[in-house]
């Protein structure tokens, strides 16, 4: 569905607008090491950037479900202190892809997570989930209550499908009537793959999801590498119609059972607005916020200089304040590498 859009949203001189960070990122990648995880269903690829780094890891979860890590990459950035670990989740990306939709349910994921964490000797780890992302690491934490997750950052939270839903909708509400008129109308009859139902969803996002233009040449490639069969099920057809398997998903009551520091990170604009993250905040003593003005759901990428900084900034403070303890590994294999890594912390 996304493709058509995607296409849409291109232009000839995105590796003008992306070459300068691509440049700028190659240093880490020379201390990349990258292979596969067995886990729960088949195997995922990862990456780990600054793998050779001395801080405590931080471990990536994208979003969707079903988009790939690429639109994470500036991230690899925080290499040069800590290793930087991104896989794509089963189904998507350079991961495996089986045709069994009992695959995609939110506990397997959970499973997968756990299962990534331990066979990359991930003892002390820091979570940092975007969109989809967020509701795997609060499920994550809620039902595995994992030991040495040191903190988390939760960016365009999605932790109530209820509040998402009436935030997305909120903002249709706002776009111009054309475009609001052939979104309902494309909905009512179920043609989401038309050029009008595209068209239309192009206008919404270009406001809610990346402001940017063009688009970052990696948020394309998350874009085309899409696993819509996981998105469909799981999410729906689209950002603003919650009508998969997690329409269901609300956790905000539970927030207060989580004992690590939290980040909430979301853009003015955001899918996740700024009202519904501050919402959240609240449920979590001592959690902080940051809502970053001009930026939408992609804000990493939107405010990327700030954005690095801030989470820089967290990390340093949530270590400082953590102490090592004990976790206990279930049993499983190790990763398949390129070379035997071994990311344990004393």
């Amino acid at each position: 569905m996304f493709k058509l859009f995607v296409e849409y949203m291109r232009r000839k001189d995105d590796s003008v607008s992306g070459g300068r960070m691509e440049r700028k990122r190659a240093a880490s990648r020379s201390r990349t090491k990258e292979g596969m995880v067995a886990v729960p269903g088949g195997k995922v690829w990862y990456q780990i950037q600054g793998a050779n780094a001395k801080g405590v890891p931080v471990l990536t979860l994208h979003g969707g479900p079903g988009v790939p890590h690429d639109y994470l990459e500036p991230l690899g950035a925080l290499g040069n202190e800590r290793p930087v670990v991104f896989y794509d989740q089963l189904g998507c990306g350079n991961s495996e892809k089986p045709e069994d939709r009992s695959l995609w349910t939110l506990k397997r994921f959970v499973d997968e997570l756990a299962a990534v964490r331990n066979s990359l000797d991930l003892d002390r780890v820091h979570l940092l989930g975007h969109s989809w992302g967020t509701m795997l690491a609060v499920e994550y934490m809620l039902t595995k209550r994992p030991a040495g997750v040191v903190s988390m950052v939760l960016s365009g939270p999605a932790l109530s499908a209820s509040r998402w839903t009436s935030d997305t909708r909120a903002y249709l509400k706002r776009m111009p009537t054309k475009i609001r008129k052939t979104m309902l109308e494309c909905e009512e009859i179920g043609t989401y793959d038309s050029p009008e139902y595209q068209e239309a969803m192009g206008a919404f996002y270009k406001k809610h999801l990346c402001r940017l233009d063009p688009w970052p040449e990696c948020l394309n490639r998350s874009f085309q590498k899409l696993a819509q069969p996981v998105y469909s099920q799981m999410m729906g057809p689209s950002e603003f119609t919650f009508i998969g398997s997690l329409k269901t998903f609300e956790r905000v009551h539970r927030l207060r059972d989580l004992d690590v520091p939290v980040l909430f990170t979301a853009g003015r604009y955001d899918e996740a607005s700024p009202h519904t993250t501050r919402y959240y905040g609240s449920m979590l003593p001592g959690a902080e916020i940051r809502i970053f003005n001009g930026a939408s759901h992609v804000h990493l990428l939107e405010r990327e200089k700030e954005y690095l900084r801030l989470i820089r900034s967290f990390f340093n403070r949530a270590e400082s304040k953590s102490q090592p303890e004990p976790r206990k590994r279930p049993r499983g294999g190790k990763a398949e590498e390129v070379k035997m890594l071994s990311l344990r912390r004393p």
